[in-house]
C-alpha cells in the first residue's frame, strides 16, 4: 500500500465516526468535553454553528452520530449490549444548562442590496436565513402557519419537544433581521419569480401523507385520518381526544408518534400494525422501545387488507398475516402464511404509512423540472434547480429524511446561493477549516483526559407514568442532570485526538505494539491491502475505515495502524521513547457562506460580504 495521506483532512474527520456520520458534521468529541467542563455555554454555540437547533435535536434527532461511535466497538467485553455515547442527549444538556446566549449571537449584516425568499418555515429554510442574514442579505420566510418551526413544530408531539424550546430556537434565527410572512402560503412559483428576488429556496417539506386505498376506505372516512395531519391538528389543539380503541398502520417515526400521542388522548387500546418485520421498520430503535414502554404493542407481518364498517362506522380492521421469503439474490418478498385473516376491533385509524412531495404550486412550465417520482432535479451538491437561482433543501429536495440532514442541505444551499451572487461557480464547494495541535503537556502529561472509563451508557430519567400519559403537553424525558452528564461525556473516547505517527524519528522498538490495549498496532512487510489486513496483530475487518500506512521504515517495513478500535487512549505516545507518536487534537468546522466560501481571488480583490 502508499503511505497513507494523513495531510488529506478526510482522513482524520473519517476517524471522527460521530462527527464524520453527522449531515452537518457537528465536532461531536469538541462539545462534549465542554459539557464536562461544565462549559455548558460553549457547547451549546459550537453546536449552534453546525446543527442551528441543539435544543430540537438533543431531543428528536435521528442520531446517525451513536450507530456510528467508536465506543460501541471497542466496548464488547464489558456490556452484554455495547452502546454508543449518549451524543444526543449530551447535546440536550448543552441546551437546557446554557446561559443566556444571545450576546453570542451574530449580528444582522449591512444590507447588499439582495433579495432572497425561502418558502416554509422549516429546519433548511430557517438554516439558509441564518446562513444569509448575517451577510447581508435581506432574507424573507414566507410560511402557512403562525409560527416559525415547520415541521418541528407541526408533526413533533409536545410530549417530546416543549414549544418554548421551538419558540427559543426559531427565535434566534429570526433575530437576525430575517422578514418572516406568516400566515401566507406560496401559490405561485411563477409569480414570485416575478417578483425578482436574486434567489429563491424551497424548503417546504414533503407536506403530503400517503393514504391506502382499501375497501372501506371511502365509507369509514370520518375515522380514519392521515397521520401527518392527524399530529398537526393535535398540535393545534383542533384534536384534543380520540377513541379508546386506535389502529396506527405504519412502521416509521410518525407512527410512533401518533400512537404514543393517542394513548395520551384517551385511546385504552393502541396497537401499531406493520407489514415489515419489527427489525425493518424504518423507526429508530429508540422510537420503538418508548412506544413498547408505554404499552403499545408492534404488530409486525400484517397485510391491512379492508377496514370494516357498519353503517359508515368504523369498526375494524382486516389483515393479511404474511412472512418474509428471501431469493438468491437476498431480495425479501412478503408471501402469505396461509393462515387466515386477522380482524382486529378499532374506532379509529390513523395511516402513517409515508410521506410524498406536493408541489402544486409550482407550475410545470415555470422552467422547475421534476423526475418521474415528483422530485426535482438538482445539483446534488448545490441543490441548484433546473432555474439557476432557485434552490431546494430539506424534504422538498430529495425526499423524506429528518432534521440534521434539513440543516446540511441549507448549509450547503447558502453557500451556492452566496457563491451563484457573487458570480462564482457554484460546482466548487469550499475546503473545510482544519487543524491539528499537539496535546502534550508533558512526557505523560496530556491537555485531554485521556483515561478510559469503563461505564456502560447511562440512562435518561423519565416522568413518572401517570402524568406523562395523562397530558399531550408533559415532556416525558427529562434529560440528565450535571452529575450524570458529566459521567456520560466521560465515555467519550476523545477520537478527535489522534495518534499521529512521524516515521523519520522510529527506532522499530515496538513498545507502541506491547502497550496499545486493543492490539492495533502493527510492524510489518508492506503488501496489498486485502492481504496485509489480515497480517495484522488483530486482523482489520472494517472496511470502511482506512488503514494508517507509514513511510517505509529503516528495515524496510512499515507501521499498519488500525483506525477501527483504537481507543485514542496515548499509551503509544506515552511509552515511545522518540517521540515518533504524538497526541493531536483535529478539529474541522465545514465552511459556510461567507467570504471564506467564496474564490481566493475575490477575496484578495476585497470583495465584501
Amino acid at each position: 500500500m502508499h503511505p497513507t495521506n494523513t495531510a488529506d483532512p478526510t482522513y482524520f474527520h473519517k476517524v471522527v465516526d460521530c462527527q464524520y456520520a453527522c449531515p452537518a458534521h457537528t465536532p461531536v468529541p469538541e462539545y462534549i468535553r465542554l459539557i464536562a467542563q461544565g462549559r455548558y455555554s460553549d457547547a451549546y454555540m459550537i453546536n449552534w454553528a453546525s446543527n442551528v437547533f441543539p435544543g430540537v435535536l438533543g431531543r428528536t434527532c435521528d442520531r446517525p452520530c451513536e450507530p456510528a461511535c467508536r465506543r460501541g466497538r471497542v466496548e464488547e467485553a464489558n456490556a452484554k449490549h455495547p452502546e454508543p455515547v449518549a451524543i444526543c442527549r449530551l447535546k440536550r444538556v448543552a441546551a437546557d444548562l446554557k446561559d443566556d446566549v444571545r450576546s453570542r449571537m451574530p449580528k444582522p449584516g449591512k444590507k447588499n442590496g439582495k433579495r432572497i425568499a425561502c418558502i416554509g418555515a422549516g429546519p433548511a429554510s430557517l438554516t439558509v436565513a441564518r446562513d444569509l442574514a448575517p451577510l447581508g442579505y435581506d432574507v424573507t420566510v414566507f410560511d402557512g402557519e403562525a409560527k416559525a418551526g415547520g415541521f418541528i413544530r407541526t408533526q413533533i408531539p409536545r410530549f417530546r419537544l416543549p414549544e418554548s424550546v421551538i419558540d427559543e430556537e426559531t427565535g434566534y434565527i429570526l433575530e437576525l433581521g430575517v422578514n418572516f410572512i406568516s400566515g401566507h402560503r406560496i401559490e405561485s412559483m411563477k409569480a414570485l419569480l416575478a417578483e425578482d428576488y436574486d434567489a429563491v429556496f424551497v424548503g417546504c417539506g414533503a407536506p403530503r401523507g400517503r393514504d391506502l386505498d382499501l375497501p372501506g376506505r371511502k365509507e369509514a372516512a370520518a375515522s380514519i385520518h392521515i397521520g401527518i395531519d392527524w399530529l398537526a391538528s393535535v398540535s393545534f389543539g383542533h384534536i384534543t381526544k380520540v377513541g379508546q380503541r386506535v389502529i396506527v398502520l405504519g412502521g416509521g417515526n410518525t407512527a410512533m408518534d401518533c400512537c404514543r400521542s393517542a394513548r395520551r388522548l384517551g385511546g385504552t387500546d393502541v396497537k401499531v400494525v406493520v407489514r415489515s418485520g419489527f427489525e425493518e421498520m424504518k423507526a429508530s430503535p429508540w422510537e420503538k422501545e418508548d412506544a413498547q414502554h408505554e404499552g403499545i404493542p408492534i404488530l409486525n407481518y400484517h397485510v391491512p387488507k379492508a377496514f370494516l364498517h357498519e353503517g359508515g362506522r368504523l369498526t375494524g380492521m382486516r389483515f393479511e398475516v404474511v412472512q418474509a421469503v428471501y431469493d438468491a439474490k437476498g431480495q425479501r418478498s412478503l408471501v402469505p402464511t396461509g393462515e387466515p385473516d386477522v380482524e382486529f376491533a378499532c374506532d379509529e385509524v390513523l395511516v402513517a404509512v409515508g410521506q410524498e412531495n406536493a408541489f402544486p404550486w409550482i407550475e410545470r412550465d415555470c422552467g422547475v423540472e421534476f423526475d418521474k417520482w415528483g422530485l426535482p432535479r438538482l445539483g446534488k451538491l448545490t441543490h441548484q434547480s433546473t432555474v439557476p437561482n432557485v434552490f431546494f433543501g430539506g424534504d422538498a429536495a430529495f425526499g423524506p429524511k429528518n432534521i440534521i440532514t434539513a440543516v446540511a442541505h441549507g448549509h450547503e444551499a447558502a453557500v451556492s446561493i452566496d457563491r451563484l451572487l457573487h458570480g462564482e461557480d457554484i460546482g466548487v464547494r469550499p475546503d473545510p477549516m482544519t487543524n491539528l495541535v499537539s496535546q502534550k503537556m508533558g512526557i505523560h502529561e496530556w491537555s485531554y483526559n485521556n483515561d478510559t472509563v469503563n461505564d456502560t451508557r447511562y440512562k435518561v430519567p423519565w416522568a413518572k407514568a401517570e402524568a406523562a400519559l395523562a397530558s399531550i403537553k408533559v415532556e416525558v424525558e427529562l434529560g440528565f442532570d450535571v452529575a450524570t452528564a458529566f459521567k456520560e461525556a466521560e465515555r467519550c473516547l476523545n477520537c478527535d485526538v489522534q495518534t499521529v505517527f512521524t516515521a523519520s524519528t522510529c527506532i522499530e522498538c515496538e513498545a507502541c505494539v506491547v502497550i496499545c490495549p486493543m492490539d492495533c498496532i502493527t510492524f510489518t512487510e508492506n503488501g496489498d491491502e486485502a492481504e496485509l489486513r489480515t497480517r495484522l496483530k488483530a486482523p482489520a475487518s472494517n472496511l470502511t475505515q482506512d488503514l494508517c500506512v507509514s513511510d517505509e521504515l529503516k528495515t524496510g517495513r512499515v507501521m499498519v495502524k488500525d483506525e477501527d478500535v483504537c481507543l485514542h487512549c496515548g499509551l503509544c505516545a506515552e511509552r515511545c521513547p522518540t517521540g515518533a507518536w504524538d497526541m493531536q487534537k483535529f478539529l474541522l468546522n465545514t465552511t459556510q457562506a461567507g467570504p471564506l466560501s467564496r474564490d481566493r481571488a475575490a477575496q484578495r480583490e476585497g470583495v465584501s460580504a
